[in-house]
């Protein structure tokens, strides 16, 4: 932690707030500096219930200002020198409340049992596979493979076991993740925020509602450009004398935000293919000259800037208007079909409207 007030700096331990805290409670409001970590969003609301500026700074920028030797004095003094430099204060993180941080929790919870629901599928497949029993991929065909384990003579008693003790996780995820989705949406439909991100064609109830959570403070960002940087969006920049060279994607930032808005962006494309709803002109053209994945990642980079816009200036995203310039994207991209325009979306509280993809 370092604290500083016009030309005075002063140091204290990193993460000893606890330590400190009586040394903080008699200081006058100051300007803090913490290296965002585990429980720094607990302690910035803390220090900022004392009257405090608190700001928290992202280790990787802190890190070039440490020097050779490392201890709690020297970070105190490297987080104060990375708050004045206007690089890193563009890149502050912004402070969750306890709301955010229990919808954050809700969002890491579901994934984290999504993500142990396949790696069950997975093991229960795999080891199938060892006595003979091949089943397609998917989580569908889990339930019938257990049921042909449980009736195979050849597979032994101990594997039967085993594969049922597997088989009770598995099926038990299933109404978990359930009952987690319901709670997602309706914290999707509670926030006002999330129900206009909702409005943009590729965003869902997830990625609405990360975006809400993980970006915390979207004004930090001058542009709609440095918002899809901050989420790894953008190609890396190679140039030198002169010499523009740009390669893939920089994967910075949130990895589920960024995970999440180019499988939304997927999912559309798809949707597109198919002919079950109609794509905008500059998506229509983007198909014909690029592959399909790198469609994706652009599509997700404009739902970022997108996003940003609505996030910034309270509008909402006119979907008549953007039916309108998608009916000429349908007559550029062979096997789109018509789909019926919906009702524009009105503004509330004076909000205006705004065109998005």
């Amino acid at each position: 932690m370092a604290l500083t007030n016009g030309r005075r700096r002063c140091c204290a331990s990193r993460c000893g707030a606890a330590s400190s805290w009586g040394f903080v409670a008699k200081l006058g409001p100051t300007k803090i500096g913490l290296e965002a970590c585990g429980a720094s969003h607990y302690w910035a609301r803390q220090l900022q219930a004392l009257g405090h500026e608190v700001v928290l700074l992202p280790p990787q920028h802190v890190k070039p200002y440490v020097g050779r030797n490392k201890n709690d004095k020297i970070d105190a003094a490297a987080i104060c020198e990375a708050m004045s430099r206007p690089r890193v204060r563009e890149r502050f993180v912004a402070i969750k409340s306890a709301e955010q941080s229990a919808a954050q929790m809700l969002l890491g919870t579901r994934d984290g049992l999504l993500h142990r629901r396949t790696q069950l599928s997975n093991t229960i497949r795999g080891h199938a596979a060892e006595f003979g029993l091949v089943t397609p991929k998917g989580l569908a065909p889990i339930q019938p493979l257990l049921e042909r384990i449980a009736v195979d003579q050849t597979v032994p008693a101990l594997a039967k076991e085993l594969f049922a003790t597997l088989g009770e996780e598995f099926t038990e995820l299933g109404p978990r993740i359930a009952r987690l989705d319901k709670k997602l949406k309706a914290f999707q439909r509670s926030d006002e925020l999330c129900r206009r991100l909702g409005e943009v064609p590729t965003i869902g109830p997830v990625i609405a509602s990360s975006m809400v959570v993980k970006i915390g403070n979207p004004a930090a960002f001058r542009s709609g450009r440095r918002c899809a940087a901050w989420l790894g969006l953008t190609p890396k920049d190679h140039s030198t004398a002169g010499k523009m060279r740009h390669g893939g994607i920089t994967r910075a930032g949130d990895e589920g935000l960024r995970a999440a808005l180019v499988s939304g962006a997927t999912a559309y494309i798809q949707q597109v293919k198919r002919g079950r709803t109609r794509p905008s002109p500059w998506l229509a053209q983007l198909l014909k000259r690029k592959p399909e994945k790198l469609a994706a990642v652009a599509l997700a980079n404009k739902t970022a800037r997108i996003a940003w816009k609505l996030m910034t200036s309270g509008q909402r995203y006119d979907r008549a208007r953007a039916e309108a310039r998608e009916g000429l994207g349908a007559t550029q991209y062979q096997g789109s079909t018509p789909s019926p325009s919906p009702h524009p979306h009105t503004a509330g509280h004076g909000a205006s409207t705004m065109t998005g993809a």
